[in-house]
Formats: structure tokens, sequence, C-alpha cells
């Protein structure tokens, strides 16, 4: 598919020149700091040394007095807790940090994962009920709740208080809970606006500990969980999660909980250090699988373990799981995909909106992110559950999604989500009203150059200033992730030294060995993963430019700078 590159802006000369001086580093580095709106000795500083201590103050988030003093009251008098959270990632990360920390405190306490089929998503009327009749008079919702006004006055009446934790967009009303604490609501004053749900959750125990004067480092114990939670629900790694993910990593892989340590087992991970991308690409995919198969609740059994054996069994088991979520996704795909080719009035649209009512609920989100790989444009997935079509929608960068479900809201039965990622259910009968007013929003909102995949590339260098120093200080740039990614290079005028090949089960990578015209005996290694196509192209010519990251190929114990070549372009 052909990409669009873009090079970002350098930034302001003189604040580039500047910051290098002071910092004693090369321009282009600078150039990548003062794109992150780091312009002082100080602001960078802080931006590579993160600090626990420059957490804002919790009692900033509205209702966070209310909710600790309602938890309070619920501790003297010896209430049942409920524990409530959803069944992904960031939900079930937030019950087990506030169940583990709060148990330890209080012993009538317990959790609850609402069903994917028979529940959905959210607070729930079933999980209401179950909280009615097994005697719980405080439920603290975690990761969800901001949307749920007539689910919290079912609860009051019924003698349930709720306490909200959330980080979901907010609607004009607000549910009348005890507390809704939600950095974005439109009346939050809190400093940071980006919190996972599970960020919010920390945030409340953090209110706590101040309250009770307890220290700290009890609640830091649980980071780990807090960075799956950041990492898996893809929120910006700048402020305050920049600071969360640090710690949380550094306890990810140097003494991480018993449920998470069973997860890097089953993972086959044996690294020393866990990076944001392995929590993306292997912890988070296999604590969401349960939800997505089975049920949540087996992620908060293995996240709140403190048994080993019991917890690799689970692990195990939920490994299982993610075997069976990647070949019915796999599936799915194929046939969606196929879908699209036999019908040339779906190829031509600028959105993709597909209804099977046979496939799995579990997983239309990533079938969703897949289908954008191969057609790029705003896609919702769509199946049928308990009567409704339910579904959901994935972005491409720069389109607000959110915004496009939201102008079919008078024919949804509810929708949730954010800009770049939602769900939605409708009844049957508007199905095809609400894809040709989504394809209509999107044909009418959408720019040209949203539709083609474009690569941002932070600066243009030469092959000669990769050295390790170089290196080292773009390491310190991490954990990266959204508003911090991997920075991207790009080199012109380079070529491969006759040693460039194909490697892969299937051909499908190309591994090379690049030289540039001011040094040509200083060989750069390379890797391309699924651009074996490239070969043939590359061995005929004297020249290409590419963009990439730089990054660090691990073999038999030693460790090389590579370059992962994310395109390549020739004249």
């Amino acid at each position: 598919m052909q990409k669009n590159w873009t090079i970002r802006k350098p930034g302001n000369t003189t604040a580039v020149n500047e910051l290098a001086e002071a910092l004693g580093i090369e321009k282009s580095l600078a150039s990548l700091l003062v794109q992150r709106d780091i312009y002082t000795y100080e602001q960078a500083r802080a931006f590579f040394r993160p600090d626990l201590a420059n957490l804002h103050d919790p009692f900033l988030m509205k209702d966070m007095e209310k909710a600790i003093d309602r938890i309070e009251i619920a501790l003297k008098n010896n209430e049942q807790i409920l524990i409530y959270g959803d069944y992904d990632v960031d939900g079930t990360t937030s019950v087990a940090l506030v169940y583990s920390f709060l148990s330890k405190r209080h012993s009538s306490i317990g959790y609850y994962i609402p069903d994917r089929y028979n529940e959905g998503y959210g607070v729930s009327y079933k999980g209401i009920d179950y909280a009615s009749a097994n005697g719980y008079s405080l439920v603290i919702a975690l990761d969800c709740g901001i949307k749920a006004v007539d689910k919290i006055e079912y609860a009051r009446e019924r003698g349930i208080d709720f306490i909200i934790c959330d980080h979901h967009t907010a609607a004009e009303r607000i549910p009348n809970a005890v507390a809704v604490l939600d950095p974005k609501r439109v009346d939050c004053s809190y400093p940071f606006k980006e919190l996972s749900g599970c960020g919010v959750g920390f945030k409340l125990l953090q209110a706590f500990c101040i309250k009770r004067n307890l220290d700290f480092e009890e609640l830091y114990a649980y980071l780990d969980l807090v960075v799956v939670s950041i990492a898996s629900d893809i929120v910006p790694l700048c402020g305050e999660n920049r600071i969360l993910a640090s710690f949380g990593l550094k306890q990810l892989s140097e003494n991480p909980s018993v449920g998470l340590k069973a997860i890097i087992q089953v993972s086959g991970m044996d690294k020393k250090s866990i990076s944001i991308e392995d929590i993306v690409f292997k912890i988070g995919p296999r604590i969401n699988a349960a939800g997505r198969i089975e049920s949540g609740r087996s992620s908060v059994d293995l996240l709140t373990s403190n048994n080993l054996t019991e917890a690799v069994e689970i692990a195990a088991t939920i490994n299982e799981f993610n075997n069976t979520r990647r070949n019915i996704d796999n599936n799915i795909t194929t046939e969606a995909l196929k879908f699209i080719v036999d019908n040339k009035q779906l190829a031509s649209r600028k959105s993709t909106v597909l209804f099977n009512s046979a496939w799995h609920k579990g997983v239309i989100g990533i079938v969703a992110s897949r289908l954008i790989d191969t057609y790029y444009r705003p896609t919702v997935i769509l199946t049928e559950s308990n009567g409704f079509v339910t579904g959901s929608a994935r972005s491409v960068p720069g389109f607000d999604l959110y915004k496009a479900i939201d102008s079919c809201s008078d024919i949804l039965e509810n929708f949730g989500g954010h800009m770049y990622a939602a769900g939605l259910t409708l009844k049957r009968e508007n199905l095809q009203a609400f894809t040709d007013r989504f394809e209509k929003f999107v044909s009418e909102n959408i720019e040209k150059h949203q539709l083609i995949p474009s690569v941002e590339i932070d600066t243009q260098i030469e092959l000669s200033d990769i050295t390790p120093r170089f290196y080292r200080i773009i390491k310190q740039f991490q954990p990266f992730g959204p508003e911090n990614m991997a920075p991207v290079f790009m080199s012109e005028n380079v070529a491969d030294n006759g040693m460039g090949r194909i490697v892969g089960n299937n051909n499908e990578h190309l591994k090379l060995h690049l030289i540039q015209e001011a040094d040509p005996f200083k060989v750069y290694p390379a890797i391309g993963f699924n651009m074996g196509a490239f070969y043939s192209k590359i061995a005929k010519t004297n020249s290409f430019d590419i963009c990439y990251n730089i990054d660090e190929n691990e073999y038999r114990g030693v460790s090389t700078l590579q370059l992962k070549i994310k395109d390549i372009k020739f004249d």
C-alpha cells in the first residue's frame, strides 16, 4: 500500500540550538525534544528522569473527597463493597488493583466483571441485581459508568451507592452517583486528562493513602498493573502517564505480581527488560482473550492471585483462549476481506461497514483494525447479540470516529468510545440506515490525505549520525507510545552492499546491509518486516530513501544496532 511521507516541523531553530548546547547533544536530538514541547534543561530533566514525586494531587479531581469519605464510611460500618469493572485489559487491571489494595484492609469485599455477551459493556442491570442480591451497599465502578445515568438511578432505588471511576468522554448529564471521578468531565479541573481507567483507580487509592497517611510504597508495588492498562488502552504516553508507565515497567521487569509473572512465563518472554511493545503484543492480548472467549473474571482471578502454581494454571488456560481468539479473528478477517473484494460498491466507499450475525462478538474490534491494514478507512464490524446488532469501530489517524457515530445517535440504542475506537448497538431494522448515514458523514468530512496511510518522520539524518551514544539517548525517550512515539528517521540515497536477502518462512521479510556514499565502508544492518517484495527492485537500483526506527537486535546474547525500516522510496 502506497504511503505518504510527512516530515514534522523541526521546531524553532534558536530553541533547538540553545537546547542542544545546554544538554550537550546533537541538534537532531534537540529537535526531537522541541517537537515534544521540551525547551529547557529543567523540562528535559523531568522528561528523561520521571519522578513519582511529580504526580498530581489526586484531590484536584472533582468528587475525590466525596469518594474517599464514602469509602471510609463503608469501612467503618463494615459494609460490603463490590469492585466492578469492564472485561477488557483496562477494566480487569483496574479491578485487580483496587480489589487487591482494599482487600488488605476490608474483608467484606468482592469483584464483578460483566459478561461481554449477556450484559455488554459497562454497568449492567444484571450486575446491579447481583449486588443487591448479595448485600453489597457500595459499588466502585472502574473504567465504565460515566454514561450509566439510568442504571445508577436503578441502583439508588435498591439502596446501592456508586463511586464511578472512568476516563471516557462524559455526556451532558452526569450519573447521580455518590462520586463521579473522570478527568474528562467538563467541570473537572484535574491537570491531566488522559489517564487510563486503571490510572483513575490508582488516583483513588493515592487519595486514600493520603487521607490515611499510608506509605506510598505499598501502592507503588501495583504500578505493574497500571502500566499494563496504559499500554493496552493506548492512552497518550506523556504527562502523568509517562511517570506511571516508567515506574510500572520497572516493576513489571524486576518484581511483577504473581499473576503478571505467570502471564510473562506463558508468553515465552525471558527478557530482563519488558517494553510497552511487549505489553501491547504479548501480555495485553492474553489478558483480553479471557473476556473475548469466556469471561473476564478469569483475568481478575489471575491478576489477584498470590499463588504462583495457581496463577500459572490460570495463565495457561488464558493462553489457550488467546490461541482460540487468534484463529477466530483470522478466519473472520479472511471472510470480511473476501466480502469487500466480491462487492465492487463496497470497495469504492470511504468507509467500511460490515455485518454478519455469525461473527464472534469477542473479536470484531480486532477484525476492524485488521481491515484498516488493507482498506485504509474508518471501519465498523457488526454482529448479532441478544437480539440487537452490535459491534466495534476503528478509525484512521486524524478522523474523529466518535463524531461520525454520534451523528447517527438517533438510530442507535447506545454507543461510546473515543476518537479512534468505539462500540455501538442498534436494532436490526436500522442497520441499512446506519450504514448509509455513516458513509455519508465520513464522505463529507474525511480529508483525502486521511485515506492514505502516512509515515510521520521526525527528522532527517545521515547514517553516520547513528552511534552508540546517539542510540543511548534515544533509548531514554522511552517509554514510547501515543504522543511520544519512537522517533522515525529518514536517510536519503542509501544502498545495499550486495549482501541483502529475503528471509522468513515465506520470504516475506527484507534483510539489508546498508551503506551511504559519505562512508561506504561502514555497514548498517536493517530489517524490513513484510517488505520482501521490495527486494528485486533494491537489487537492481543504485540507491533509495528509507524511513526507519533505530532498534536493537539481540542474537546469542549479543546486542547490535539495527534499522527497523518502515518504508522505502525509489527515485
